[in-house]
Order: structure tokens, then sequence, then C-alpha cells
């Protein structure tokens, strides 16, 4: 009798087993009641860093809509799932189940690189494909289920460099955050990069460090200052160093300054011209770029219009033209495709001869490790002496 029992106890625990299974098997099971296709994004929608996280967020939606509009994928339509991570890396888990559960099949990642390295190593697990707008760690690609929309910082480094070498400089100031993996990462590639014939006057912080009368002093004879930081330390230098650092000078930002005009009341307060590493120029007037910016001030006013937005919609358009392109290929993707399925067709396409133009560039293509390849150009914030 209880060998029988024991039987049957087997029976019933390994019944109890496959289907907790079932139910915790992550991506491939989230999806079979879905009726669209789920895109899904993790950003900082509120706090300090919600210019980028809204940007995103919008401009996503205003490119599923455009789709959905003009009939979706085959008659499908999408749906954007976007939650808050206040760019704090610790509710990246939650807000990854959270879209899983909602049926996500394919992502934009984060909006920022420190929760980005959160969801890299959670999106591998479940190999759901991402291509991310706007986290440019080096390491957000690390497996092949990741893309970046965005340069990596590595390559903002790299980019940034060649600039400066150009510029015929002996000697640049540097202001970095090192304990932000984007601002050291971008730094440590720009180093590596510039000219040994340029002397590199260094300062640095960390924390939410708001005095910068130190690295303000050091920096004070420097004629170009390379700043590879977020907007919101770089306002305040800006504003403590108005008068110290030369009217003439210039400083130079990457991505991260994105959002810096909105910090100002009136930005012709600061005397220096302040410019960047860019990708989308908010004032074109010809091209996709100037139809984008049309679409999104009128839709979205012009507060939150950046690049972070504008690559987001180029991500969007990116995932439903490879997927379009798989099918024409002979792909079967259903609106229930897992998201473990639909990452193989979305990898093939990314690694192979897809090609993208938008608003961030033409015949945009990606690298195996998931770095994006397009052109880059110096994008003039403001001008010296307020103009």
């Amino acid at each position: 009798m209880k060998s029988v029992f024991k039987k049957v106890l087997a029976v019933v625990l390994a019944t109890v087993m496959l289907a907790t299974f079932a139910a915790c098997g992550g991506a491939n099971s989230y999806t079979a009641n879905n009726t669209e296709f789920v895109i899904g994004v993790s950003g900082p929608l509120t706090g300090a860093a919600a210019v980028y996280g809204v940007a995103v967020k919008n401009s996503a939606q205003m490119a599923i809509d455009e789709i959905n509009e003009a009939g979706g994928l085959n008659g499908v339509k999408f749906k954007l799932e976007a939650l808050d991570d206040v760019h704090d890396a610790t509710k990246v888990a939650a807000n990854y189940a959270a879209m899983l559960e909602g049926g996500m099949q394919v992502s934009l990642g984060t909006v920022t690189t420190a929760p980005g390295l959160e969801f890299t190593k959670l999106s591998v697990e479940d190999n759901v494909f991402f291509l991310t707008p706007s986290a440019s760690g080096d390491k957000i690609p690390e497996f092949d289920n990741g893309f970046q929309m965005c340069f990596a910082d590595g390559n903002q480094g790299k980019v940034a460099a060649d600039y400066v070498n150009g510029l015929g400089l002996t000697e640049i100031g540097v202001f970095y955050k090192s304990d932000d993996p984007y601002s050291d990462g971008i730094y440590k590639q720009f180093k590596e990069a510039l000219s040994s014939s340029i002397k590199v006057v260094e300062t640095v912080f960390t924390g939410e460090a708001s005095d910068f009368s130190t690295q303000i002093n050091s920096l004070k004879d420097c004629k170009f200052i390379f700043m590879p930081i977020y907007y919101q330390p770089a306002s305040v230098f800006m504003n403590q160093a108005k008068d110290i650092i030369a009217a003439d000078a210039v400083y130079y930002g990457c991505d991260g300054f994105d959002g810096l005009a909105g910090q100002f009341e009136d930005f012709s307060v600061i005397p220096q011209e302040v410019s960047m590493l860019s990708h989308f120029d908010s004032n074109a007037t010809d091209g996709a770029a100037a139809d984008f910016v049309k679409k999104y001030t009128e839709k979205f006013g012009a507060e939150t219009l950046n690049q972070f937005g504008a690559s987001a919609y180029d991500c969007v358009y990116a995932i439903f033209n490879a997927m379009k392109a798989a099918i024409d290929a002979g792909e079967t993707i259903d609106v229930t495709i897992s998201a473990s399925d639909l990452s193989e067709i979305l990898k093939a396409q990314f690694t192979g001869d897809f090609t993208y133009s938008g608003v961030t560039g033409t015949d945009i293509k990606w690298q195996d490790n998931g770095y994006v390849e397009k052109g880059a150009v110096k994008y003039v914030l403001k001008n010296a002496n307020g103009k």
C-alpha cells in the first residue's frame, strides 16, 4: 500500500511541478492570449530624468498610433506597455516581470543605462529581443538579444575624441561623474582615442554633488571642456561657472545634454557655446527629422522634444519594418508568437542585410555585437555670447 501511495504521490508532485513550470515559464506562456503585438519599455516617467522617459513614451506611442492607423502588421495592431523606473535599477525587475505578464513580445529595453544593465541580464534569460533608444552603456547589448539605436558609450567617446583631435587644441578640460556608468564609460573610451599631444585637465564628481566650485576653479583657464554627463549637473556647473570660465570657451557633451535648455528660464545667461554629439537635429527644417519635430510638437509641445524621443520613434518603426521584412521573406509571425520565437526572427534580421532609414539617420544598420552604425554630427545647442 505504501508503495502504491508513493507512486501516486510522485505522479501528483510531477504534475504540480509541470504546471508550476508552465505558469512560470515566463516569456513563452504570457503571449497566448495576445490580440495585439506588445512592445514594452521601462524608463523614468517621473523624477529628475523624466524628460527622457516621457519623450521615449510619447514618441514610441506616436509611432505605434501611426502604424495602427495604417493597418498595423497584416491587420494586427501594436500596443505599448511603458512603466516607470525613475532611473532606478532596483525597480527594473518588477517592471520587467509586469511587462512579461502583460504579453510583451519585444521591447525597447530601458531609457537610461544603469537600469538597462539590469534589464539586459533579465531579458537574456527569456530571450526577449530589445532595441533601446537611449541606454548607451557598452554592455547593454552584451548578449545576442540586445541592440541599440543610440550610439554606445564607447562609440560616443571615440567619435567625440575624433572630433576633438581635429580641432588643433593643445589642452582641454574634462568634467565627468566617475560613479555613473554612462559618464565613466564614455570618458574611458574618450581618453583612449584622444591624441596624446593634447593635455587634459581632468575634474570629477560623484553622487548628488551640487557645489562644483573646486572643479570650476581647476577648469577656469580651459577654452574647451568635454562634459560626458547628464543635463542636470551640467546646468548646475554652467550656472556656477558662467562668470568664471572664459566667455569664449566651449562646453561639449554627448546625448546626456539633451534637455539642457529646459533647465534655464533664459539659456542666454550662459555666455559660453554649448554643443553636443548627436544623431538628431531638433532644428531641422526638412527631411524626416523636421517631420518628426512638427508632429511631436503639435501633439506634445516642445518641452520634452529631444533625441531620446526621436530615437524611440525610430526604434518602433525599425522593429515594425524588420518584422514586415521577415514575413516578406517567408517567416510566420502571428499575434500570439512568443517573445523568444520573435527574438530569433528579429536577431536574424538585425544581424543580416536589414537597414533602416528614419529620423536619426539613413541606411542605419547594426553590428553583430548590437552596436548601431550611423552618422553623427556636432549639434550646437547655443552659440557663444547668448546667441
